[in-house]
């Protein structure tokens, strides 16, 4: 590719981009660079860490944050990789934009189809869990607190992406707030020994009960699934890029502060909540953070936690109505799902979209309350395996972009992935153990079970699909 034809691509993705942000795709910038870094360190703390890490914890002891650790440098080659796609073209359909022109059309829709789908479950699950909590205070059915919470995200995000943003500012904030909290309350402890865990603290109890890998370095392996799920949603800062005020610059800012997150909120937590507490207190179906506060004799804690933990699950759902708008609307522009969903509201935000996906969010807490067998818990487990689905189209796209970059075929973006393409192969290979990790366990291998079937559903629509609109750019490669 001559110096000439390069400048003509760049020429041309820059109309791209100034169409998508002004016209084309229709969104406002609406989201400052305080929004994006909150959206950025919320995305990456979630029930996963307030009520999951206990199981992890029982199961793996100490070793746990070094699952935590390692697992981390993985999401942050994955957010690099996504920073640098993102540098070379921002927009609001990200993955699946990625997908269509660094793999093909049906991997474009697959990935938009099923991102969608991870969201809508993962916000049927969290405003369930989320009126669940409610009920630690308030004695009032479930039903009532989900279709209140539905409703006011619903109406938030239809009014402007601002606000969106604003409510997952505050909602991160809290999350930020307690860990940080508690972070310091365990410093004190430590140095000066106060609270009922004061004679006993000590940083020792990472290797003396036991030590550091107490159950064997197997079982901390089998780990790794719970925690790659406590990182799912890392990468919403990337559906972001079409509404953010200037992307270029505060997009990889937002992605440059993973390591420093990880290393805080999560291994720096459970450093200091384990030497305070020693891990053979913790065991499954139990917060850490509570179990942690009951035995500094603080029971204040459990009301916190529970607080912080409606807040995250809200962030959840909040981020669910505003990714799935924006995926349907990206599949619609493209052909490949039904023209009607490409409608806007006069603030820029995706008004079919977001309301369908909230309308089967409220059918599935029905749902939820009415059968809460096992039949719903398989259809909720593939929501991992759909969220990590997006990681590898992203690492795949990297990949195939950078050869082609590195070619002269396309212009080189300005983020570059560090190590790249070696880190993000050790990327996908990492998830590849997970994944086989997961077939392994008995209690996770249900997440693949619905996974075929959603394929071969994504198949048939896409013939469907294709059959009646052949000539459509959607259903060619680029």
């Amino acid at each position: 590719m001559t110096s000439a034809q390069v400048d003509q691509h760049r020429d041309g993705n820059e109309a791209v981009r100034a169409e998508g942000n002004e016209g084309g795709e229709g969104y406002q910038r609406g989201l400052g660079a305080r929004q994006i870094q909150m959206i950025a360190i919320g995305g990456a703390i979630g029930t996963g860490l307030f009520l999951g890490a206990g199981k992890g914890i029982s199961k793996a002891g100490p070793s746990l944050i070094l699952a935590y650790a390692i697992a981390g440098l993985v999401i942050f080659f994955i957010m690099r990789a996504l920073g640098e796609l993102l540098m070379y073209r921002p927009v609001s359909g990200s993955f699946s934009e990625y997908a269509r022109e660094f793999i093909g059309p049906f991997a474009g829709f697959v990935t938009g189809w099923t991102y969608w789908l991870f969201w809508v479950v993962t916000g049927i699950t969290e405003v369930t869990a989320a009126a669940a909590y409610m009920t630690y205070w308030f004695d009032i059915p479930q039903w009532v607190s989900a279709l209140i919470f539905t409703v006011i995200l619903y109406g938030a995000n239809l009014i402007s992406v601002k606000l969106f943003g604003e409510l997952e500012f505050w909602f991160s904030m809290v999350k930020v707030t307690a860990i940080i909290g508690m972070i310091l309350i365990c410093a004190g402890i430590l140095t000066v020994g106060f609270s009922d865990a004061g004679d006993t603290a000590s940083v020792s109890h990472l290797w003396s009960d036991g030590g550091f890998f107490p159950h064997g370095v197997g079982n901390t392996l089998m780990t790794l699934q719970m925690v790659m799920f406590a990182f799912l949603a890392v990468e919403l800062v990337g559906v972001t890029a079409g509404e953010s005020k200037d992307p270029k610059t505060v997009l990889p800012k937002a992605i440059n502060t993973v390591p420093w997150r990880i290393a805080v909120f999560y291994v720096g937590a459970l450093i200091m909540i384990l030497s305070v507490v020693p891990w053979t207190n913790f065991h499954a179906g139990a917060s850490p953070f509570v179990v942690a506060f009951e035995k500094m004799g603080l029971p204040a804690g459990a009301g916190i936690v529970n607080f912080v933990v409606l807040t995250a699950a809200l962030s959840s759902c909040n981020s669910g109505m505003y990714s799935t708008g924006r995926m349907l609307r990206d599949l619609a522009l493209n052909s490949q799902g039904p023209k009607f969903f490409t409608k806007l509201t006069r603030s820029g935000t995706p008004l079919v979209g977001t309301t369908f996906s909230a309308a089967l969010m409220l059918v599935g807490v029905w749902i939820n309350y009415q059968w809460p067998g096992k039949a719903f818990d398989y259809v909720v487990s593939f929501a991992t395996i759909s969220g990590m689905w997006a990681w590898i189209v992203i690492l795949l796209c990297q990949i195939r972009y950078r050869a082609k970059a590195d070619r002269g075929e396309l212009p080189r973006s300005e983020f570059r992935t560090p190590g790249a393409p070696f880190t993000s192969w050790i990327a996908l290979a990492f998830i590849g153990m997970v994944i086989v990790l997961m077939g392994i366990d008995k209690d996770a291998r249900v997440s693949l079970y619905c996974a075929p079937l959603w394929g071969l559903v994504l198949a048939v629509a896409y013939l469907v699909l294709k059959r009646r609109n052949p000539e459509a750019a959607a259903f060619r490669k680029r």
